[in-house]
């Protein structure tokens, strides 16, 4: 199934025309036709049929014939709050990989030891719009605004916050044995430096619980994609 991705699509909509980029690929690269049927998602948990009624590879216009609710797959609700990698093409692949897998949000968080501070979540939408059409899911994780981890960490949290870093602690819990399906979980990944002691101390203060993600010592990307892969997989 070929699933095309429109944010302003709804129940009420009745007709639909897309941009000239999407018509072209529409008409000439798919070679869609007046009476041919595309699949559509919100990216909110619907499914809409539309039945091309304009081919024009300028201007392809679609009547909605048809719409679904498609609720997500996974049982969860996962926010990720992740330091963006200094190499750009890492933090992208993570986005990818999570949509993939089922998350519900992300947030880059700008750390003391953080290389990289500025970020474009124009491209960082993209990947993730791409990745759930590619992936056949109707749910469009929501991708945050940057924010500096001393304004991430003082906001209120709804269910359970996690981090997890590299320093030795004892009471370091192993994120399978904290998680809870019924509860709203939020993970904090650092940067390539690891948090300073002063965010760890910081989270810590603000009753966040300190997790490992394994014996080994990962990147950035990796840590942030274990713990969403652990989390889908305990709540199979």
């Amino acid at each position: 199934m070929q699933l095309f991705y429109n944010s302003d699509i709804s129940t009420e909509t009745q007709q639909i025309t897309f941009d000239k980029i999407e018509s072209k690929h529409i008409v000439r690269v798919l070679r869609k036709k007046e009476g041919d049927v595309l699949k559509i998602t919100n990216g909110k948990g619907f499914l809409f049929d539309a039945e091309i009624s304009f081919a024009n590879d300028k201007r392809c216009a679609a009547t909605i014939i048809k719409s679904e609710v498609k609720p997500k797959p996974w049982n969860y609700f996962l926010h990720i709050a992740i330091a963006p990698t200094k190499n750009n093409d890492r933090t992208e692949w993570f986005l990818e990989k999570a949509t993939e897998i089922g998350i519900d949000e992300i947030t880059p968080i700008i750390c003391s030891n953080s290389e990289r501070r500025i970020v474009k979540t124009e491209r960082f939408e993209k990947i993730i719009q791409s990745a759930m059409k590619q992936s056949l899911k109707f749910t469009l994780p929501k991708i945050n605004a940057p924010v500096k981890f001393n304004e991430f960490i003082n906001q209120g949290f709804d269910g359970k916050i996690c981090i997890a870093h590299c320093e030795d602690q004892s009471d370091k819990n192993h994120l399978k044995n904290v998680i809870n399906p019924s509860e709203k979980t939020t993970i904090l990944i650092g940067p390539e430096g690891d948090f300073s002691i002063d965010e760890i101390k910081k989270a810590l203060e603000k009753k966040c619980i300190p997790i490992s993600l394994g014996e080994s010592r990962l990147r950035t990307e990796t840590a942030a994609l274990v713990a969403v892969n652990l989390v889908s997989f305990i709540n199979e």
